[in-house]
């Protein structure tokens, strides 16, 4: 248990900080999500909407630190190679 102010508000501002991570990697999921149901279902263009707006929110999440920034490259990465892969 917290007994210091110091240490009351650092559980205050955990509380707060764990509540916009966790809304974001949802947001996050949700998008990488859309990307891979529309490469799953083999609509192209589905899928490259869906990565033009996942994209952003990952490297955002990398930038924010919900992820590594390497972790959040080699993903966007990999589904880019698959959304191309499906245009051929």
């Amino acid at each position: 248990m917290a007994n210091s102010p110091q240490a009351k508000k650092r559980i205050r501002q955990t509380a707060r900080r764990t509540e916009v991570n966790r809304t974001r990697r949802s947001t996050i999921r949700t998008h990488l999500r859309k990307v891979e149901d529309a490469i799953a279902g083999g609509d192209a263009t589905a899928a490259k909407a869906a990565l033009q707006a996942a994209e952003p929110q990952v490297a955002r999440g990398a930038q924010k630190g919900l992820y590594h920034k390497n972790m959040a490259a080699r993903k966007i990465s990999r589904l880019t190679t698959r959304v191309k892969a499906m245009a051929v």
